[in-house]
C-alpha cells in the first residue's frame, strides 16, 4: 500500500492506494508513505476539487465492503457535484431501506471521492457524517460544491487556507 497526507482546507487528509486503485481516504495524519503516481494523481485531483476546479474525480477506486455497500457507493458517485439526494430516494433506487443506505454511507472508506456527503435527510437536514468534524464538514463540502444547505452553521474553526503539497517519504 502507498499513501500520502496533504493539508486540505478541512485539515489533513490521507489518501491510500493498493493494487492500482484508491482504497481509502482518511481524515487526519497517518504519517508519510511512498508517493506513487496514482496517489499523486488522487492528491492533485483532491487539491483541484478544494480549489473549485474539479467536480468529477477520475482516479480508479476499489473500496472494500459488502456487495450492498459497494452498490450504494457506486450510486453515490452518480450524484452530480452540487446536488443532493435523500437517503430515502437513494434507497428507492437501490430497492433497499434508508437506514441500510445510511449505514453504507457511514462505512464509506473513500469520502469526498465517493460523495456520501451529498446524501441528506428527506426534509433537507444534514443527518450525519462520519468524516472530519462530522456534520460541520458535510455542510462545508456541500456549500463548497454550491448545494443549498440550511443547517448547520458554517465550520466554526478556522480553515487552513490552500492545500499543501503532499509529503513524499518512505516508511
Amino acid at each position: 500500500m502507498t499513501h500520502a497526507t496533504f493539508v486540505s482546507p478541512l485539515g489533513p487528509v490521507t489518501v491510500t492506494a493498493a493494487d492500482g486503485a484508491i482504497v481509502a481516504l482518511d481524515w487526519g495524519e497517518a504519517g508519510c508513505g511512498l508517493l506513487d503516481p496514482l496517489v499523486r494523481v488522487a492528491v492533485e485531483e483532491l487539491q483541484a476539487y478544494f480549489e473549485g476546479h474539479l467536480r468529477l474525480f477520475s482516479v480508479p477506486l476499489k473500496p472494500a465492503g459488502t456487495t450492498f455497500q459497494r452498490r450504494v457507493w457506486a450510486a453515490l458517485t452518480a450524484i452530480p457535484c452540487g446536488e443532493t439526494r435523500s437517503y430515502g430516494a437513494l434507497a428507492g433506487e437501490l430497492g433497499s431501506g434508508p437506514r441500510a443506505v445510511a449505514r453504507a454511507c457511514a462505512a464509506n472508506p473513500i469520502p469526498i471521492i465517493i460523495p456520501c456527503h451529498r446524501v441528506i435527510g428527506a426534509d433537507g437536514s444534514l443527518t450525519g457524517y462520519s468524516g472530519g468534524s462530522g456534520i460541520d464538514t458535510k455542510a462545508w463540502l456541500l456549500r463548497h460544491e454550491g448545494a443549498a444547505v440550511t443547517t448547520p452553521p458554517p465550520l466554526t474553526r478556522r480553515l487552513r487556507g490552500n492545500a499543501h503539497a503532499p509529503r513524499d517519504c518512505s516508511l
